[in-house]
C-alpha cells in the first residue's frame, strides 16, 4: 500500500495490509443484533447484579468507564490473566486493569511481599518511612527521574505536575492534545473525545469545555501536529506553563507518534521556555522496562506514572527534573496527602520492581508481537479494512484502512464493526475494555496459548464477516 503520510516512530509497531474490502454493513448490524441476544442469554446474573447496585452506585458501578448498555459483566474473581464473572463463566482479562494489572492478578511475589507489609510492617505511619524512601529511589533510577513524589491516582499526579509547572514557570496556561484524556483534574476535562461538531475545523481545532469544569486557560492542538503547536507557541508561549500529553495516545485505541514528532515537541517546548509534561498513567511499564520516555528516546520535564508500578494497588507518582520538583522543597507548590507512599502499596511497587524484569518485560511483549502477526495475517487473508497497532506489551486492531494519527483520524475509524469486535471476544470468553476503542496487553502472567484463543475468535469474526 502506498502511503502519503510520515512514518511512525520507530520504537512503535503499526501494521497496514495492502490491501482491502469494504465490509457489508448489514451482515454487521445483523451479528451485532445476535451478539446482544446472546450476551444477554450468558450474562442473567451480571444484569440482576447491575439492577442491584443502580440503587446506591450511579449507573451500578463504581467509575463511570465501567459501564456499558445494557449492563457490564460483573466479576467476582480474578488470578493470573484470568476473570470469573457472577455467572460463573471464566473469562480472559486482555483488559487488566488498563495495564494496572500487568503482573497478573494475585501474583504470588505481590501476595508475599503485601501480606509481610500487613502482618510485619503496618499500612500507614503518616511520617517518613524507609519504606517509601527506597521506592522513590527504585523508580527514579529505573525511569530516570531525579526527585519524584508518591500519590494515589493518575488524576491526582496529573493535577500536581501541572500545578508544579505552573509554580516553575509563574504562568498558568497550558497545552493539551485534541481528543486526549488525563484523568478528572479540570485543567485536562478539555476536549477528552469531544463531539466533532463543537471543536471546529481539524486544522484549528476550538477547546470543548464541559459545563461543570472550570478549565482556566487551554489551548488544544492535534496530535502529531508541530506546525499547529507552533503557532500556539509562537502566539501564547509567554502565558504557557506546560504542555500536557500521553508520548503514545492510549485513550483512542493505540495513536503512535510520527517519526520526529515528540523531539519536535521537545525542541518546541525549549523554545519558548514551556515546560514538556508526559503523562504515562497508561503507557509506564507496559511500553517496556523503563516506560515510553526511554523508549522512544524523548525526556520530559516532568512525568507522571500510575497503574502498571503499583501490582493493582492504588500507586501513581509525578517526577522529573530536580530543578522543578524543588517547587514543592520551597514552597512555591504544596503537596499533600494522607496516603502517600504508605507501607501496603510500597509493597506492592517494591514486587513489581522485583517482576518486571528486562527478560520479563521482553517475554511478554514478544507473546503481543507473535499474537500481532498472526492477526495481520487474519486481516490480509480476508482482505479486512482494517489493521493493527502497538506498543510494549499493549496492541490493537483499528478497522481504518489508513493509520490513526490524531482524533479526527479516530472518529473517522468503523465504530460498528468495533463494536461487533468487543463484543464478539465478550461472549466468547475474552474481555477487553469497554468502548468502540478496543486495546488488549499482555501481561506476565499470559502465555502463547492463551493468546491463541483472541487469534481464534478473530479468525472466527472475520469469516462471520465475509458470510
Amino acid at each position: 500500500m502506498s502511503s502519503t503520510w510520515p512514518n511512525h516512530d520507530p520504537a512503535t509497531r503499526r501494521w497496514l495490509p495492502a490491501s482491502s474490502t469494504p465490509i457489508d454493513q448489514d451482515r454487521v448490524t445483523a451479528l451485532l443484533a445476535k451478539e446482544w441476544e446472546r450476551f444477554n442469554t450468558q450474562t442473567p446474573a451480571s444484569g440482576e447484579h447491575n439492577a442491584h447496585a443502580s440503587k446506591h452506585l450511579p449507573l451500578g458501578v463504581t467509575s463511570s468507564f465501567q459501564h456499558w448498555d445494557p449492563y457490564p459483566v460483573s466479576i467476582a474473581s480474578a488470578r493470573g490473566a484470568w476473570l470469573t464473572d457472577v455467572d460463573g463463566r471464566r473469562l480472559l482479562d486482555l483488559s487488566m486493569g488498563f495495564g494496572a494489572m500487568l503482573v497478573g492478578h494475585l501474583n504470588p511475589v505481590v501476595v508475599d511481599h503485601v501480606q509481610h507489609a500487613l502482618a510485619e510492617v503496618g499500612t500507614l505511619f503518616v511520617t517518613p518511612s524507609p519504606v517509601s524512601t527506597e521506592m522513590a529511589e527504585r523508580f527514579c533510577e529505573r525511569f530516570g527521574l531525579d526527585m519524584l513524589r508518591f500519590t494515589q491516582s493518575g488524576t491526582e499526579s496529573l493535577m500536581y505536575a501541572v500545578r508544579a509547572a505552573r509554580a516553575y514557570t509563574e504562568r498558568k496556561a497550558i497545552v493539551k492534545i485534541e481528543g486526549g484524556y488525563h484523568g478528572g483534574y479540570d485543567a485536562l476535562q478539555v476536549s477528552v473525545k469531544p463531539a466533532l461538531a463543537d471543536i471546529g475545523p481539524a486544522e484549528n481545532p476550538t477547546p470543548d469545555v464541559p459545563f461543570d469544569v472550570e478549565a482556566g486557560t487551554v489551548y488544544v492542538t492535534p496530535y502529531n501536529n508541530l506546525e499547529h503547536l507552533s503557532g500556539i507557541l509562537r502566539d501564547h508561549g509567554k502565558d504557557i506553563a506546560a504542555v500536557v500529553m500521553e508520548p503514545v495516545i492510549e485513550n483512542l485505541a493505540i495513536v503512535v507518534p510520527d517519526e520526529g514528532y515528540l523531539a519536535g515537541v521537545r525542541a518546541l517546548c525549549d523554545q519558548h521556555g514551556v515546560l514538556l509534561i508526559f503523562d504515562e498513567v497508561k503507557t509506564g511499564l507496559t511500553a517496556g522496562y523503563a516506560g515510553a520516555s526511554q523508549r522512544l528516546g524523548v525526556q520530559p520535564d516532568l512525568v507522571t506514572m500510575a497503574k502498571s508500578i503499583g501490582g493493582g494497588l492504588p500507586l501513581a507518582l509525578f517526577g522529573g527534573k530536580r530543578h522543578i520538583m524543588e517547587v514543592v522543597v520551597d514552597g512555591r507548590m504544596a503537596h499533600f496527602g494522607t496516603y502517600n507512599g504508605n507501607p501496603l502499596v510500597m509493597a506492592a511497587a517494591k514486587a513489581v520492581d522485583e517482576i518486571c524484569t528486562h527478560e520479563a518485560m521482553d517475554n511478554a511483549e514478544a507473546i503481543n508481537v507473535r499474537t500481532l502477526d498472526e492477526v495481520d495475517k487474519i486481516i490480509t487473508e480476508f482482505e479486512l479494512p482494517a489493521h493493527t497497532v502497538a506498543l510494549g506489551v499493549k496492541g490493537c486492531i483499528t478497522w481504518s484502512t489508513t493509520p490513526v494519527r490524531n482524533y479526527r483520524d479516530y472518529k473517522a475509524t468503523d465504530f460498528h464493526v468495533a463494536e461487533l469486535s468487543w463484543l464478539w471476544g465478550v461472549n466468547r470468553g475474552i474481555l477487553t475494555p469497554p468502548g468502540l476503542d478496543e486495546q488488549w496487553l499482555v501481561s506476565l502472567a499470559h502465555q502463547d496459548h492463551e493468546m491463541e484463543q483472541l487469534v481464534e475468535d478473530f479468525r472466527e469474526l472475520a469469516t462471520a464477516l465475509r458470510g
